[in-house]
């Protein structure tokens, strides 16, 4: 008679759930080593050490705890969402009620699995522009909702005084310059930014103002290469996260969906698909990791912007 033996050793009748089998999976099995949780100071050691800083959006739970397994240091709860999930074709429609929805469902996701990584949520179009008491209310509720750090675009003198009011207030930001998607339509839509000269003293003074006034992490979206690189090499304190932005900063981003091959819209120039060489998702997570830290992703000839 055959026995059935589950893998604790302890006898389980057939059709019958074993003992200490989660339903839904074991969020904690496939972690080969528990990692030190990532902070702001383990971020800004990694910037100082020269280590690459691997950064994927996640909109729910499992997704969260996969990429955080695969060794992500830093979780994204994007405004991307209105786009992936929600099939907008602009971020601007996304609320804070849709963000604080997602936030919760990611940090939920990595306090099961037991994680590790930094969650990063937006302030989405509306929830900050009126003013800095606007801004805090929304980022304390996304900072409850389970947010280590706030995201929030522009440069201007304005954006510069509420990262600043923020900071001043506990709230650690991560900053957004051009292409900045809250604003796309006054960008003159989806296009490389910074490549005039007086365009890019612009993103010069930005970045450094956003860098005084204590921004921890800066995504700098469709810039050149080399204006990106430079920027990095001119931050202070602040870790540059590049997504179309070439290999010259101290991170890489990517919208989780387009890094796995699939969208809505047409892949973007700067987007590699892991998925085309991996077995299942998991696997592509990790060689996104892999390839950010090792320098292989992006390829300035291919990922890059002149």
């Amino acid at each position: 008679m055959h026995n059935n033996v589950n893998q604790h050793g302890r006898s389980a009748e057939p059709g019958v759930a074993s003992e200490g089998i989660a339903p839904y999976g074991d969020a904690h099995r496939g972690i080969a080593a528990k990692r030190k949780k990532t902070t702001t100071a383990r971020i800004s050691q990694m910037r100082v050490d020269g280590e690459k800083i691997a950064v994927l959006t996640a909109y729910d739970a499992t997704f969260a705890a996969a990429a955080d397994a695969a060794g992500v240091d830093c979780i994204m709860v994007g405004d991307s969402l209105g786009m992936v999930c929600q099939g907008r074709t602009t971020t601007v429609g996304v609320s804070l009620e849709d963000m604080l929805y997602h936030t919760r469902c990611v940090s939920q996701g990595i306090a099961r699995a037991d994680g590790s990584a930094l969650i990063i949520a937006d302030l989405p179009f509306g929830s900050y522009q009126q003013s800095n008491e606007q801004a805090i209310a929304s980022a304390v509720q996304l900072m409850q909702a389970g947010a280590h750090m706030v995201k929030l675009e522009g440069g201007d003198w304005w954006t510069v005084d509420i990262v600043e009011f923020l900071v001043q207030r506990g709230i650690p930001v991560c900053a957004h310059l051009r292409l900045t998607p809250q604003t796309v339509s006054a960008l003159g839509g989806y296009r490389v930014q910074g490549r005039s000269e007086e365009a890019a003293e612009k993103l010069r003074v930005d970045a450094g103002a956003l860098d005084n006034a204590g921004a921890s992490m800066m995504v700098l979206e469709m810039i050149p290469t080399e204006l990106a690189t430079s920027i990095t090499s001119e931050m202070k304190s602040c870790a540059t996260i590049g997504i179309g932005a070439g290999s010259g900063t101290a991170g890489q981003v990517l919208v989780m969906h387009d890094m796995l091959g699939i969208n809505l819209g047409r892949m973007a120039k700067f987007v590699r698909n892991f998925m085309r060489d991996a077995e299942d998702v998991p696997t592509a997570f990790a060689a996104y990791v892999a390839a950010v830290k090792d320098g292989s992703f992006p390829d300035d000839k291919l990922h890059g912007f002149l």
